[in-house]
């Protein structure tokens, strides 16, 4: 009878360390899942902030050539308002 124990014994042991590797094999690929969707979400960030420099350096362009745009018409304004004043100084 001790020799059957013995076997009994064993055999718990070892369903015991194969229930414990398969939870631990689980573990590991559900941490391997949870890395690859942090991979993703790192991969969806760059390519969200390669987008959005793009979309900085476009609207900082526009703002630039706005502001020259904006220089230039203040510059033709006060000609013109220059040229009517002179025009009003000679009719009087």
């Amino acid at each position: 009878m001790a020799e059957t124990d013995s076997i009994a014994i064993a055999s718990r042991r070892l369903t015991l360390a194969l229930d414990a590797l398969e939870a631990a094999a689980e573990r590991r690929r559900e941490i391997d899942r949870s890395q690859e969707a942090l991979a993703h979400q790192v991969h969806a960030l760059g390519a969200d902030r390669a987008q959005l420099a793009g979309e900085l350096d476009h609207a900082t362009a526009r703002s630039r050539a706005l502001e020259t745009a904006n220089r230039e018409v203040a510059q033709r304004i006060t000609q013109a308002i220059e040229t009517i004043r002179t025009v009003l100084r000679v009719d009087d």
